[in-house]
């Protein structure tokens, strides 16, 4: 087939009309012939460029795998009984499930191959469960057996016995207690109260073992509607612990807010601003470590009873599979955890008790 530039077939159309009208016909044939065959080849010709085009694109977006993510710190709440009614607690007893003591250390055996540095003990109430003996057996198997760098504890401090620390205190990094005012009546407001006893005289208590054992001593602070005036700068520097921790109180679906939560949290959150007023206020306190909504939310692996990662994106817990059953790799995968804000809000410190070099 004959291909005409465009200049060309101006002249040959051209010298096509100066014909005899009786051999005009003849010479339109080839013409026609030619303009059908120049558009059904760039029409293939199109086809094929759109084919060529669309397995590119989709090769693009499937180059980019997802980034695998290490569980260097992990908190594990295998518990969600506690003794206390927190009015804010956003992991609340919706199960009284416990994972049988071989089962759990099959699963923190799995986050120590996955590359696990830290673990943290929580609830609920830890030391609830078994008086305490199925934590302390938790604690000893990952300091001596696992041999991680660092063991710790959160607790509301209430269930704590000396006993505890004299046979296990060597084995455990950090304890942090959960005290979020130094007014009694506060306390009570929030749900800390237990009848007679005085949460605050039982920091200090706790505060003694801590030096006596030799095991770091760490305080929680959620700040809410009923202590956000409050300033607590002496007696925190009186107590002098590693870290404070003082958290702006927070709302997750499910846990303290919503149709299916044991809570009703909203009463006692506090905006940005107030909290900002807060931290002002104690911005002497050298162990201060803030944690805003913002910085929590995604920024911690959370380990449920029954060893399943739990997805705050959402506003909510919502649980991947557990461990013990798909394995770290496959389960993590589903955790929403952002390593960046982890990073970026301090989760990574000197968390043995080894290397803080503290003056016992």
């Amino acid at each position: 087939m004959w291909v005409l530039t465009p200049a060309a077939f101006a002249g040959k159309l051209l010298s096509v009309f100066r014909q005899p009208l009786s051999s005009l016909w003849r010479s339109l044939v080839p013409l026609f012939c030619w303009l059908r065959a120049t558009w059904l080849l760039a029409s293939k010709r199109t086809k094929q460029q759109l084919v060529w085009r669309e397995p590119d694109e989709t090769k693009e977006e499937e180059e980019d795998p997802p980034l695998s993510t290490t569980p260097t710190s992990v908190n594990y709440h295998f518990t969600r009984q506690c003794n206390y009614k927190c009015g804010f607690c956003f992991h609340t007893a919706k199960t009284s499930f416990v994972l049988p003591l071989e089962e759990a250390k099959r699963g923190l055996l799995l986050l120590k191959e996955a590359g696990m540095e830290k673990i943290n003990f929580s609830g609920g109430e830890p030391f609830l469960h078994d008086r305490g003996e199925y934590l302390g057996k938790l604690v000893k198997f990952c300091k001596t057996e696992l041999q991680l760098p660092s063991v710790s504890i959160v607790s509301n401090g209430s269930l704590i016995r000396e006993r505890w620390f004299q046979n296990y205190g060597e084995y455990l990094d950090i304890l942090a207690v959960s005290c979020d005012s130094f007014d009694e009546e506060v306390n009570v407001l929030i749900g800390r109260g237990q009848g007679k006893k005085n949460h605050v005289e039982n920091l200090q208590k706790l505060r003694t073992w801590c030096r006596d054992y030799r095991v770091a001593f760490k305080i929680n602070s959620v700040i809410n509607r009923f202590n956000v005036e409050e300033d607590m700068t002496e007696q925190i520097k009186a107590l002098n612990p590693v870290r404070w921790k003082v958290f702006q109180c927070l709302l997750i679906e499910g846990e303290n807010c919503g149709e299916d939560a044991l809570r009703e949290a909203e009463r006692f959150v506090i905006g940005d601003e107030e909290f900002e007023r807060f931290l002002e206020r104690h911005k002497e306190v050298s162990c201060l470590v803030p944690e805003s909504n913002q910085k929590m939310k995604d920024s911690y692996l959370i380990l449920d009873e029954y060893m399943r990662f739990l997805n705050c994106r959402k506003g909510r817990k919502d649980p991947s599979k557990s461990i013990l059953d798909v394995g770290v790799e496959e389960a993590i995968k589903f955790s929403g955890f952002d390593e960046k804000m982890f990073l970026k809000r301090g989760g990574k410190y000197t968390w043995s008790k080894a290397d803080l070099k503290l003056d016992w």
